[in-house]
């Protein structure tokens, strides 16, 4: 029988939603943790360049956080801040991120940063949303989640 919910094979909001408790603030949490990482990596980067880098700083700290995020969320469905705060993303059908889908994802969240409405848009949309989507998540049809314990 087909069921006409899109988000069927993901964790239901109203029955399971220790899922999605607490997820918009982890979420803030963990892009403070992963600012931080790509600025330190940025930083590290500037003397291999013998600091000419620090003619186009913005680039490169915007290539390097486009490369740490597409990798991150193509390995473990998940950037180093989310696993440090146990979430992560599933994409519709339930399943983890592959490098593809992380790299729409991150696409859409490069984008969505680089301009204020949009950035807006997204943060209004996690914070009022059932599953706490931002505007990448609503595009791709992904949620992220509290990580489920490993026994």
């Amino acid at each position: 029988m087909y069921s006409a919910d899109p988000y069927s094979r993901l964790p239901d909001p109203e029955f399971q939603a220790g899922f999605y408790r607490d997820v918009a603030p982890k979420r803030a949490l963990a892009w403070v943790i992963d600012t931080l990482l790509v600025a330190l990596l940025t930083a590290l980067a500037v003397p291999f360049t013998a600091f000419i880098a620090l003619f186009f700083l913005p680039a490169l700290f915007l290539v390097l956080n486009f490369l740490y995020r597409w990798v991150t969320l193509s390995t473990r469905s998940a950037t180093w801040g989310m696993r440090f705060v146990a979430i992560e993303f599933r994409r519709l059908d339930g399943g983890r991120f592959d490098p593809a889908t992380a790299f729409f994802h991150t696409l859409g969240y490069t984008l969505c940063a680089a301009t204020v409405l949009p950035q807006l848009v997204s943060i209004a949309l996690m914070l009022t949303t059932a599953r706490g989507q931002g505007l990448s998540d609503l595009v791709l049809g992904s949620v992220a989640i509290n990580r489920m314990a490993r026994g």
